[in-house]
């Protein structure tokens, strides 16, 4: 049970949502009053959407944090985010851990190596809201030193409703201050990646590349296809010999260089 203190500080954060005049001094607020219930290291309030490529409405990243994290991230490695595909699917939780929502080989993905471990985040909770029919925003609320504790999640648990409803109201601020978002590069991207391999892998090997690319292991592949480990690893030793690789790292190195190339329908 919060004591006297405890309950006086969060009084006065949430007040300093109510008077924010704007997206942006509401989002300060939000993270100054998530502060109050449980220590954090980082933030970031990202709008994923089915039809375009992510927003970031705001980020307590350091400057070049923010230019390697979330520059290269929105340049279309975000396809491959556990987080990013749990925010378009049609059911989620309002509020999760993020490696609860990992696949189970993602920690030894090239897309973890790449973009989370040089985040040296050890432990991220987040914060899930419908804010539109195509778009969720998420609040990212990191830690680098230790883990969330059980108690501090529930703690988390327990202003849940406060963060959602200031995220909506955040999304709607920055929504009516911002042209309509251009879909052209989100598709371009998504073509790049769902066409990956396309004339060289049959489409089983196809799909096989991409949940490998997100971090799923034989295992688990075999589990969403339905079919036996040993033909995913049949399927895999001809999709890397077809595309004149030897591993994982092969795989996402082309996989950018697709994502980079120009796009041709």
């Amino acid at each position: 049970m919060p004591n006297t203190a405890e309950l006086k500080r969060w009084d006065e954060a949430v007040a300093g949502i109510i008077a924010a005049n704007d997206f942006s001094a509401r989002a300060d607020a939000l993270i100054n009053a998530i502060g109050t219930a449980v220590r954090h290291e980082g933030t970031c309030l990202i709008a994923f959407h089915g039809d375009a490529s992510p927003d970031v409405l705001h980020h307590t990243i350091e400057p070049a944090g923010a230019k390697h994290y979330l520059e290269r991230y929105l340049a279309g490695p975000y396809l491959l985010d556990p987080l990013y595909q749990l925010a378009i699917a049609e059911r989620k939780p309002s509020l999760c851990r993020f490696r609860d929502a990992q696949p189970d080989r993602f920690r030894s993905s090239e897309y973890y190596r790449k973009y989370c471990e040089r985040t040296h985040l050890l432990d991220e909770m987040d914060f899930i809201a419908r804010v539109s029919e195509s778009t969720t925003a998420v609040l990212v609320v990191a830690r680098r030193d230790s883990l969330f504790s059980k108690r501090e999640i529930n703690r988390l648990h327990l202003i849940e409703a406060t963060v959602l409803a200031t995220v909506r109201a955040i999304w709607e601020e920055w929504a009516a201050g911002t042209e309509g978002a251009d879909d052209g590069m989100h598709a371009r991207l998504t073509q790049s990646f769902e066409r990956f391999g396309e004339g060289v892998l049959t489409d089983r090997e196809r799909q096989i590349s991409q949940l490998l690319l997100r971090g799923h292991s034989s295992k688990s592949i075999a589990r969403e296809l339905d079919i036996a480990p040993g033909t995913v690893m049949v399927h895999k030793r001809n999709l890397f010999a077809k595309l004149g690789i030897s591993s994982q790292y092969g795989l996402f190195s082309l996989l950018l260089d697709s994502l980079e190339a120009p796009f041709s329908p």
